[in-house]
């Protein structure tokens, strides 16, 4: 069973940066498109970024491209998500997630339990 263990989160003020962690056990990460999701209280969960796994192709939500950049690290079995210039609309849970598809979907197999980000203005 594939398991995802999200970490990272906290407090920041405006203009700051933070970098998540998820770091996946139980499955061949090599082989799994990986993706990161917030929500935020009282909205819906979105999706922020994702990489597959056959090309490395990333996409990013318009809201947080030029800002945030996502890589993984096959050898330590790890999901990064950098994210620099925060803003008060980042503040939300950001939740890892993966696929067993090649390419990012809206269908993800696997779901970590989430780190807090809350940015202060």
């Amino acid at each position: 069973q594939v398991q995802l263990v999200e970490s990272g989160g906290g407090l920041m003020q405006a203009g700051g940066s933070l970098r998540l962690s998820c770091v996946v056990s139980g499955g061949a990460f090599s082989s799994l498109t990986m993706g990161w999701f917030r929500q935020a209280p009282g909205k819906e969960r979105e999706v922020v970024s994702a990489i597959s796994w056959i090309d490395h192709l990333t996409n990013y939500d318009d809201s947080v491209k030029g800002r945030f950049t996502i890589s993984r690290d096959s050898a330590e079995n790890t999901l990064y998500l950098q994210m620099n210039s925060l803003k008060p609309e980042d503040t939300a849970v950001y939740f890892c997630a993966a696929s067993r598809r090649a390419r990012p979907t809206a269908r993800y197999d696997y779901w970590g339990k989430g780190t807090q980000v809350t940015v202060s203005s």
